[in-house]
């Protein structure tokens, strides 16, 4: 899986009731794009039901079967629409990564009394009072579902903090007096005193009968669809001790090499990352939050951002086979929360960097090669329509990677406005050269092998229709346009 291409085919505002039917429709494409695995959205049933993301976690066990939360289906459709896409893409040999949301439960189905100290939200550390009693929607029984696949009940015990006191319809954040400590889990870093807790009802790693639940649901998860890795998120505010025994556990009972990848964000703090990697002793893929962020930041300083920094402070450039890439993900798109797009001028430089290079294992976002529109409010609270168009150059790019990206790298990163590479292909398949420009066209002169000596290339992305001839030490003039990049390829 890590030397292929994932997907996330999906994004915050996909459309209700469409996805698992498109997903089936577009196996066969995804597989020709050279696509080797798709990242799905939460499966399971939100606190918001049929308009759910998905991240506001209720019923693992409910994936569009039981009435629940005002719905049947999901946003993306039925449990046997899902069911039913899962198999098309094993059908076209195309995996999937399926998504789990383990940080916190939403929707409770009964309140419960307990006792709480209130702790100040930006230190958490830093309690506000004394012990007193709250009422809060912690006890999740699943009524609609009555117990089918699993009669687990989720109660007060099995949560450390919650963020509404029902019966004083006050929000905050509460840490709850358990006999699992007054003091939250341990966590990779002191944001916010302690980050365990991020919102709705945070769950309790230290509850030996939550850790067996969770690794229950994913045993029966990976029996009914026979997934091929897991998509770990807000791992930041879960204990890196839990995925480890976690993830141990679950490939031991599925005999599967499962591959996992956790969504930390901290975008310039590279060094939470490797701790993290640290600390999971490597048992997990991280995405790199910091590439993406350099993407964000030089698609809005054009010609005044040096490219030949590109990779510096990034995750893939120390653990290159630990770092999965990306462009922008549901959480980066247009106002959502931690909203830092990448501009549509540099999406194909950006796809060009994590795609046709050797290092890292690249995450394509669905509406960069579908399109996407939706109306959401800013944080001014005014509506916007926002338009994320498809970027023309991808599609492209994608068969390039899958047909031409191969073999001998060589880097020619040596000016600020514009750097290049080639990659010289192997026995089986030919090579390219890549050149970039963030301000006017430039030419680079760079070396792609002595095997295409007298040999003629042109530019796949037909940007320029001029040809480039190979000199018989195996070196070219590889040219590109303005603000844009160039993939070149031999003319057969």
């Amino acid at each position: 899986m890590k030397n292929g291409t994932m997907i996330q085919f999906f994004h915050w505002y996909t459309p209700e009731d469409s996805l698992w039917k498109e997903l089936k429709e577009k196996a066969e494409y995804l597989g020709y794009l050279g696509i080797t695995s798709v990242w799905l959205p939460p499966a399971s049933k939100g606190e918001l039901g049929g308009m759910s993301v998905g991240y506001d976690s209720y019923d693992l066990y409910d994936l569009g079967e039981f009435d629940q939360k005002g719905s049947v289906r999901t946003k993306y459709g039925t449990k046997d629409e899902f069911l039913e896409a899962t198999k098309a893409l094993h059908g076209r040999g195309v995996q999937f990564i399926v998504d789990f949301v383990f940080n916190h439960k939403a929707g409770g189905d009964e309140s419960e009394l307990f006792h709480i100290v209130k702790v100040c939200e930006d230190n958490r550390q830093n309690y506000l009072t004394e012990s007193y009693e709250i009422e809060a929607f912690t006890r999740f029984t699943f009524p609609g579902r009555n117990g089918t696949y699993s009669d687990f009940i989720w109660d007060r015990h099995c949560f450390g903090g919650v963020d509404y006191d029902h019966r004083n319809q006050e929000a905050g954040i509460f840490k709850i007096m358990s006999e699992y400590g007054y003091d939250w889990q341990e966590m990779n870093d002191d944001e916010k005193g302690n980050y365990d807790f991020l919102m709705f009802c945070d769950i309790e790693f230290r509850n030996p009968a939550v850790k067996d639940q969770l690794l229950n649901y994913a045993s029966w998860l990976h029996e009914l669809i026979q997934y091929d890795g897991v998509r770990l998120d807000a791992v930041k505010h879960i204990p890196a001790s839990f995925f480890k025994e976690f993830l141990h556990l679950l490939r031991e009972r599925t005999g599967k090499d499962l591959f996992a990848v956790g969504e930390y964000w901290a975008p310039e703090q590279l060094e939470l990352l490797t701790q993290y990697i640290e600390a999971t002793e490597g048992t997990m893929n991280m995405f790199d939050s910091a590439l993406q962020h350099k993407f964000h930041q030089a698609s809005n300083a054009g010609s005044d951002y040096d490219l030949r920094k590109i990779f510096d402070d990034t995750l893939v450039s120390i653990k290159p086979e630990l770092a999965v890439t990306l462009v922008d993900n549901h959480d980066t798109q247009p106002l959502q929360a931690l909203e830092a797009p990448v501009e549509s001028w540099f999406k194909p430089l950006a796809y060009a960097l994590i795609l046709l290079r050797k290092d890292g294992y690249p995450c394509v976002f669905y509406p960069d090669l579908f399109g996407a529109s939706y109306w959401d409010k800013g944080e001014d609270g005014k509506d916007y329509e926002i338009f994320i168009n498809r970027i023309d150059e991808l599609e492209s790019i994608l068969y390039i990677r899958k047909d031409f990206a191969f073999g001998r790298q060589r880097d020619y990163f040596e000016n600020q406005n514009f750097i290049g590479w080639t990659r010289e292909g192997d026995e089986n398949h030919s090579g390219c050269a890549v050149v970039m420009s963030n301000q006017e066209g430039t030419t680079i002169s760079m070396e792609i092998g002595k095997r295409y000596a007298r040999r003629s290339f042109r530019d796949k992305l037909e940007k320029t229709q001029v040809k480039v001839l190979i000199n018989e030490s195996g070196w070219g003039d590889f040219h590109c346009t303005p603000g844009s990049v160039s993939i070149w390829t031999e003319v057969i």
